[in-house]
C-alpha cells in the first residue's frame, strides 16, 4: 500500500502531545514543526488518523513541497506535482485556504488563484480535457509558505477535527474540544482520580475526559471529506476503523467525573452535549458557583477554564473570583489543580505560585496553562 506524508496541524505549543498521540497509533514521525506534527502512513493511516487523533486539528496529505520566491516558481512548482494521483478527471477542486508566514510571497487571494491555475493546467494535460465539469468528489487544496517553503496538502477531514458532533450549544467563551484534550493529556490525571470543573461550561473538558475513560474515539460519529475519495481510498477501510474504534469502547466505566456552573441554561447545555457524546450517565453536572465546591476524597483534580475578564465590565470582578477558587482549592485534601486563563494575575490572587505555568494560544487569545501540584497518591500494594 502507498505511503503518504501527513500533515496535522494542532493548537501552538501542543506539538509534544500529538506527536505522543501519533506514536502510540503505531506511525512514525517525520518532522515537529510549530504548530503541525508530519507523519508517514498509507491510506487506513488517513482514516485512523481522522476517527482517533483527540488533540489533531485536522488530517492533510502533504502533495507536495518546495521552495518559491516569485509566484513563477509558485505556479511551476504546484504545477509539477502528481495531481492525477489524487484527483480524478471529475473531481471538484479548489484552493480552500492559503497562509503565508515570513515569506515573499504573501497575497493570500493571488497564491489562490495562482495554484487553482497550475492545478487546471497539470490535470489538463494529464487527463487531455479542456474543462472540468467538477461534478464529483470535492477535494479541497490547503497551501502554507513559511520561509518561502510552500507545503501543498489536501485536507482530507472537511470540518475541523475539533467538531465531534456533539455540542451544538456552547457557552459564551468555549475551549475547543481539541484544546481541552491536550490539556487534559498534559496533566497525570487518570479515569481512577476525580476530575472536577467547576466552570465546566458547554462541558467540554468534563465530557473529553469521560470520552478518554470510557475509551470512545472522537471521530466515531462523524463524517470526513476523504470518504468520498474512492480513487485512492477505499470505502471498506473506512468501515474497518470504525469497527476497530467501536470494539475499543468501555460504556460503561466506572469514573467520577463533575461539571458545575453557576449558570442553569449552560448546566442544561452542557448535559444534552455529554448525552449527544454518549457519556451523558458518566459525568455528574450541577448548578453551583465555585464558592460552594467541596469533596470529601483526596487527590482528586480541577481542571478549568475560569472566566478572565475578556470583557472590560467583568475586570473588576476577577480579583474575587480567583481569590475564591484559591480558597476552594487550599481546602480540598492533596488536589491538583490545572486551569487555563488569560488572566494575567491569576496566581497573585489565588494565593499560590503555580509549580509549572505553560503559555497557550486558544485562537487568537494569549493565554497561560497554571498547573498547581498535589501530592501523589500512595502506590497500591500488589496483592
Amino acid at each position: 500500500m502507498k505511503t503518504y506524508t501527513l500533515v496535522v496541524p494542532c493548537h501552538f505549543g501542543l506539538e509534544a502531545v500529538l506527536k505522543k498521540e501519533i506514536y502510540d497509533l503505531g506511525y512514525e514521525i517525520d518532522r515537529v514543526e510549530d504548530g503541525r506534527v508530519t507523519f508517514l502512513g498509507d491510506a487506513e493511516a488517513i482514516c485512523r488518523a481522522n476517527i482517533f487523533l483527540r488533540t489533531a486539528e485536522r488530517i492533510l496529505v502533504q502533495v507536495g513541497r518546495f521552495r518559491a520566491v516569485t509566484f513563477e516558481e509558485l505556479f511551476e512548482g504546484i504545477k509539477s506535482l502528481p495531481w492525477e494521483e489524487y484527483i480524478p478527471a471529475d473531481g471538484k477542486f479548489w484552493v480552500k485556504k492559503a497562509a503565508s508566514i515570513k515569506s515573499k510571497l504573501f497575497s493570500q487571494s493571488d497564491i489562490q488563484s495562482i495554484a487553482k491555475k497550475a492545478v487546471v493546467e497539470r490535470l489538463k494535460q494529464r487527463y487531455q480535457v479542456d474543462w472540468f465539469l467538477e461534478d464529483g468528489a470535492p477535494y479541497p487544496i490547503r497551501i502554507f509558505l513559511f520561509k518561502d517553503e510552500v507545503t501543498v496538502t489536501l485536507d482530507t477531514s472537511g470540518d475541523s477535527l475539533h467538531k465531534r458532533g456533539y455540542r451544538t450549544m456552547t457557552s459564551k467563551a468555549p475551549l475547543t474540544e481539541t484544546l481541552a484534550a491536550a490539556l487534559l493529556m498534559l496533566t497525570p490525571w487518570r479515569p481512577d482520580r476525580i476530575l472536577v470543573d467547576p466552570f465546566c461550561g458547554s462541558g467540554t473538558f468534563p465530557i473529553e475526559a469521560a470520552m478518554m475513560a470510557a475509551g470512545i474515539a472522537p471521530g466515531m460519529n462523524r463524517e470526513f471529506t476523504a470518504e468520498q475519495w474512492t480513487n485512492f481510498i477505499d470505502r471498506k477501510l473506512w468501515y474497518a476503523c470504525i469497527e476497530e474504534a467501536q470494539e475499543l469502547v468501555t460504556p460503561n466505566v466506572d469514573v467520577d467525573i463533575q461539571g458545575y456552573d453557576i449558570d442553569a441554561d449552560v448546566i442544561k447545555a452542557a448535559r444534552e452535549n455529554a448525552q449527544r457524546a454518549g457519556v451523558g450517565h458518566l459525568i455528574h453536572f450541577q448548578q453551583r458557583p465555585v464558592a460552594q465546591l467541596r469533596h470529601p476524597k483526596k487527590y482528586g483534580f480541577l481542571v478549568t477554564n475560569p472566566p478572565y475578564g475578556e470583557r472590560i465590565s467583568n475586570i473588576e470582578e476577577m480579583p474575587k473570583l480567583y481569590r475564591e477558587i484559591g480558597e476552594v482549592y487550599r481546602k480540598l485534601d492533596a488536589w491538583s489543580m490545572y486551569l487555563i486563563t488569560g488572566y494575567e494575575d491569576a496566581e497573585r490572587y489565588i494565593g499560590r505560585k503555580a509549580d509549572k505555568n505553560r503559555k497557550i494560544y486558544n485562537g487568537m487569545l494569549k493565554t497561560y496553562f497554571y498547573q498547581f501540584m498535589g501530592e501523589k497518591p500512595p502506590k497500591r500494594r500488589n496483592a
